[in-house]
Parts: C-alpha cells; structure tokens; sequence
C-alpha cells in the first residue's frame, strides 16, 4: 500500500480513516454473494466479521448479528477472501495459517486489517463521503481471472510484518522470509441507486489507479462517494520455506485452484449498526483515535476472539488434502507433509 501518498492525504480537512483488525469468525465452504444458499460452496473462503454470516443472508446483517469479531462492536459487516494452500511436491495441499498484523492489538486470531478511507484526492476532502445503506453489498477481483484484472489486487513478500513493498501482480517467485501479504481495494464510486447487481461489480465505479491512489472525482453514472474498502491478509508462509519444489515452480494456490494469484477476489456486506460508519466518516479521526467513543464503540480482543460462526459445511479444513474439491472425506490424509 501506498502509505505516504495515503498519510499525505489524509491530512487535508475532514478526512478520517479506520484501520482496525477483525479476528476470524469462519473458514468454511460458504459464499451468500456468488454462490446464495449453496451448501457447500464451491472453495473454501476465510471470513471475519458479525455472526450473521450464512449461507443466505438478507437485506441488513447489522439488525440479525450478535457479535462481532471486529475491534469495532457497531460493525457487524462480513468480509472474506479465498483461502491459500501450499501444494507439497508429494501433491497434497496444505492450507496456510493466517497471522495478524503488527499494526493490531496482540492476541486477534489471525483474521485481517480492514481499512475504510476517503478516497477524495481530487476535492482535497471537501466531497461529502456517504456511508454505505443496509443491505449493501459488492465484490472486487474475480476467480476465473487469467491475467492482472484489475487495480489494487496485490501480493507482498514479506521481509517481516512491516513490508509494504514491492507489490506484486502475482504470487511471490521465491521463498519469503516473513510471509506473503494479499491486498484487496474496492471501488469508491457508487451509482446511487442499487445495493447490489447482478456481478456484485457494476453498481460500483473504480477511480483508483492503485493501491490508495486516486485518479479522479467519481462519474456521473456513478456519482456517490463511499468510503474505499481495502482487506490486508497476512498468511504464513514461513512454515513452507524449506518445502519449495526443486524445479522452481510455484507451489502456493488459492482454494479455488489459482497457483498464479491474477483471481484473487473478496467480498464485503454491510452491516454496521445504525449510524455508526456514518459518524466515523464525519469525523477527523484516524485509526486508533477512532476508537474508545470517539466516535466509535469498541471491545477488546477477548470479545472478538469470542465471536465464532459454526461451520454448515463437514471437512477437516487442516490436514492434508489430495485435492482441493470437495467432499474433503475423499481427499484427507495423514497430517504430515514431511513424509
């Protein structure tokens, strides 16, 4: 991500910005965006967020959820990826933990770092930035990608925690010492009018070059300024170093059999209580000032850590697996990749 460019920004007036982990709520065979009601799903998908989180989920999430995994108690959105796995050279696939970032607090099992920002360059802040409506949903990235696809789907090779850079269209080629970070930005255009459409992408208009770059004010089809939603995913890797193929190839894939990383994709539904996103966007605030009441309500790690949706779907998503396709009774083995 491009931290100065984001730093320099938000200093102009009437900016905020949140930055704040959510522990991970799920890792299951469900997808209520791409895949309504299907029980399972086609791969496997890594979520955070409210417990609201099903197979089918209606208009306002906000309204059903009980608990969030989130640092913020009124947010009770979803928000998931694909899961990675390491393929070992014996063909079994593995999947690869999930770490937390040295930005949140200690203890957040595994998860991600959800940002929401105002991507509002052109205007120098001055453009009223409106919070998504309940029942609001969209995706960025698509799995069936065989090429870069779009702007701001990234792949970092950690030298540790801090990396950010360089960003990667694909997968890392080598080995990285402090594990592989994905990033997912969606657009911050919005028409205005519908909640949703059919490819969960064309409500929604991206303006954004790449990462936290702005290129311009949103069109006239897509005239709404919302906040820019972006996902970081910190997988460890380091587990693998000593594991990689002698010939060179790549031995990590996405669960739904990307061993080039150009599909990676994500999801996001809404479901922040009441105003609560609103009042944060018309604040000043920025990432941990948000925090405490000011002007957002938040809980410790405990509570997040706490916030579990049971899985609908029966696999034994941590051994290992002679495929990637379900059902996983057919594809289980011994739990042990040094063999």
């Amino acid at each position: 991500m491009k931290w100065l460019s984001l730093t320099l920004a938000l200093v102009a007036p009437s900016q905020a910005a949140l930055r704040f982990g959510c522990s991970t709520v799920s890792i299951q065979r469900l997808d209520p965006l791409v895949e309504p009601g299907k029980i399972p799903s086609a791969h496997l998908h890594q979520i955070v967020g409210g417990n609201a989180f099903n197979a089918t989920m209606g208009d306002d999430i906000g309204d059903r959820g009980t608990c969030t995994t989130c640092t913020f108690s009124e947010d009770f959105s979803n928000y998931w990826t694909a899961v990675m796995f390491f393929k070992h050279p014996n063909g079994t696939y593995k999947r690869v933990p999930i770490m937390q970032n040295t930005a949140l607090p200690n203890g957040i099992n595994g998860g991600m770092t959800i940002y929401y920002t105002q991507q509002d360059f052109s205007n120098n802040g001055n453009q009223k930035i409106t919070a998504f409506k309940p029942g609001f949903r969209m995706t960025v990235g698509t799995p069936t990608a065989t090429s870069k696809y779009g702007p701001g789907l990234k792949f970092v090779c950690l030298q540790n925690k801090g990396t950010r850079f360089p960003e990667l269209d694909d997968f890392p080629t080598k080995p990285c010492a402090g594990g592989i970070m994905t990033v997912h930005h969606f657009p911050a255009c919005w028409d205005g009018k519908n909640l949703d459409s059919p490819d969960h992408q064309s409500h929604m208009y991206n303006t954004v070059k790449d990462a936290f770059q702005n290129s311009g004010p949103c069109p006239a089809s897509h005239p709404i300024r919302v906040p820019q939603v972006a996902y970081e995913t910190l997988w460890d890797t380091t587990q693998f170093n000593n594991m990689w193929p002698s010939d060179g190839s790549q031995p990590f894939t996405l669960s739904y059999g990307d061993n080039k990383g150009y599909g990676t994709h994500a999801d996001y539904v809404f479901g922040w209580k009441g105003d609560a996103l609103q009042r944060a966007m018309d604040s000043s605030c920025m990432f941990q000032a948000c925090e405490n009441g000011r002007p957002l309500a938040s809980q410790g790690v405990q509570q997040m850590n706490a916030c579990q949706v049971k899985s609908t779907v029966d696999e034994d998503i941590d051994g290992c697996k002679l495929s990637l396709v379900y059902p996983a009774s057919e594809g289980v083995i011994a739990n042990d990749l040094d063999s």
